[in-house]
Order: structure tokens, then C-alpha cells, then sequence
């Protein structure tokens, strides 16, 4: 018996059948007329456009913008910075351990033992509230598991191990194995939605809580401090006709937004940036520049 014959007609040598030879000519004038964005920037300002004309709500433009900006970045463009950790020692007493996690509301810690760089295991607060109840329980035991992550951990990589581990929480080790600062499934969140009020975050946001004096002598200054804060604290000249925050000056000065690293001078002052987040910078390192010998 022979066998049914198809009513669409043969295609000779791969070619194209006239619908979809059609279909692709108008593809290609769709093109032509609205070309698509060829990147990154066109693109955001494509989702910006769209939000203008109320296509797409505020709120949507700035997770998607969060979601492009993400894939640009690593854990140690967003981590919370060695000096800022607060650790718990394993030898310390459980009512010197206890305070500590009152007062700084943290619901996970990383705990040492000798030196801070030796991280043995993550503490839950409520874990520890066990012993309360239960003094023969050993502290070590109630220990998670670490993870460590290299600083050039990409987030949107990071973002999938956490959900995977069911982890909320990574130790950041630098190029030499140095414990170069701790990161959570809430900072790379923020990235996408924007600050979220978590235990990492410094409460308030008055000027008193914008420039910290740090061990060294040195100044911490937040990237969205205001100008006027920082002339009064450094005694300094800068205008504030032009720009509100002293990150917006000093990415003015240079060019850009400087990275995680790198220092921007301006009128006797180093600005080095000590934390970047959602491509603005978070925190500066602020010092005197050298005065030449004269």
C-alpha cells in the first residue's frame, strides 16, 4: 500500500517554505524599523522608555535593572567587610556569647576559635538559646557548617548555591585564603529589590551614623552622606550646589563610580572605597593625603 501523500508540497534541499520565507522578511523589516538593543546600557534604557509610558510599573523597572546590574558583580563587591564582622568566640563564656548576640540582634554568627581568621562553624541565636535550657549541651555541637566563597564569586552564581545549600550565609576568603568579609542571601537579594532592613544593616540614617572614626585614625564615610556633614567633619570647602551626597561628588571627580579598591583625591582628602552595592558606592575610607616635605 503506498503511503498517503502529504498535501504541503516538498522542500527542496532545506529551502524554505513561501509562509515562512515571509515570516522572516517581516522579522527582518520589524528589525529594521525598531532595531532590538544590542547592550546592556540599550537595553535598560529601552525597560526606562518602557516604564515612561507606563508599560511596565516603577517597581518592575527597578528589579529588572537589579537583575542586569547583578550579573556584573561579585561577593566582594557586596560583602560585609572583615572589620565589620561580628564574630563569637568558641571559648568565650555563654553569658559574654549571649550578650553579644542581644545586642547586635544578628541571627547567624561566625564562630572562631584562637584567631578570628579561623572560622570554625556558623551559630544560630536561637541555637544557642538551647544551652539556656540545657547546660550540658556542648556549644560545638551546635555548630552549622561554613561555606566559603572566593571574592570573585559571581552573585547570580552565589544566589543559586544558597538557594540550593539552603544556606543564608558565606565567609568570603580573598586570592591568598585571607577571610576577606561575610555575605547573605540578603545582600544579593538587595541587588535585585533594593535595601532590604536586615541585621547587617546599620540602623538609622542620621548624619551621626554616616562617618565613623575607625581604629587607625581613619574616617568611614557613607557613600550617601551629605556634603554638608563631611565639610563639618573634615573641615573641607566642598560645594553643594551641584551634588547632594559625597558619593555623587567624588563619582563626579572621577569619571565614574569607582570600584571596590580604588581612591579618588580631591582638595587634600583620599576617598578609597571600602564597599560598593547596587553600583553606587556604600562606604569610603577617608585619610589625608601625603603633604610633600617642604
Amino acid at each position: 500500500m503506498s503511503e498517503p501523500q502529504s498535501s504541503r508540497p516538498p522542500s527542496r534541499g532545506g529551502q524554505k517554505s513561501p509562509a515562512v520565507q515571509a515570516r522572516s522578511l517581516l522579522n527582518r523589516l520589524w528589525e529594521f524599523v525598531h532595531p532590538g538593543p544590542d547592550s546592556k546600557r540599550e537595553l535598560i534604557q529601552t525597560l526606562t522608555e518602557a516604564e515612561e509610558r507606563e508599560v511596565i510599573e516603577p517597581e518592575s523597572l527597578q528589579m529588572l535593572e537589579g537583575v542586569l546590574r547583578m550579573a556584573e558583580l561579585s561577593a566582594g563587591d557586596v560583602m560585609v567587610a572583615a572589620p565589620r564582622m561580628d564574630l563569637l568566640d568558641i571559648e568565650a563564656p555563654y553569658e559574654e556569647l549571649l550578650n553579644l548576640v542581644i545586642d547586635t540582634g544578628h541571627s547567624r554568627f561566625p564562630v572562631f576559635e584562637g584567631q578570628k581568621e579561623n572560622i570554625i562553624g556558623i551559630l544560630l541565636a536561637k541555637d544557642l538559646l538551647k544551652i539556656q535550657r540545657a547546660p550540658e549541651l556542648n556549644l560545638r555541637a551546635l555548630l552549622r557548617p561554613v561555606v566559603f566563597v572566593p571574592e570573585s564569586k559571581e552573585l547570580n552564581e552565589l544566589l543559586r548555591d544558597f538557594r540550593s545549600n539552603r544556606s543564608h550565609l558565606a565567609v568570603v576568603i580573598d586570592e591568598f585564603g585571607n577571610m576577606a568579609g561575610l555575605i547573605t542571601i540578603e545582600d544579593v537579594l538587595e541587588e535585585i529589590v533594593g535595601e532590604i532592613e536586615d541585621e547587617f544593616d546599620d540602623k538609622g540614617s542620621s548624619s551621626d551614623k554616616s562617618i565613623y572614626t575607625l581604629a587607625d585614625g581613619s574616617q568611614r564615610v557613607a557613600g550617601d552622606a551629605s556634603i554638608a556633614d563631611v565639610n563639618e567633619a573634615f573641615g573641607a570647602s566642598f560645594g553643594q550646589d551641584e551634588f547632594d551626597t559625597i558619593g555623587g561628588l567624588v563619582a563626579h571627580e572621577h569619571g565614574r563610580v569607582p570600584r571596590r579598591g580604588e581612591a579618588v583625591e580631591i582638595d587634600g582628602l583620599r576617598f578609597a572605597v571600602m564597599l560598593t552595592r547596587g553600583g553606587a558606592v556604600r562606604w569610603f575610607k577617608v585619610t589625608r593625603s601625603q603633604q610633600p616635605d617642604g
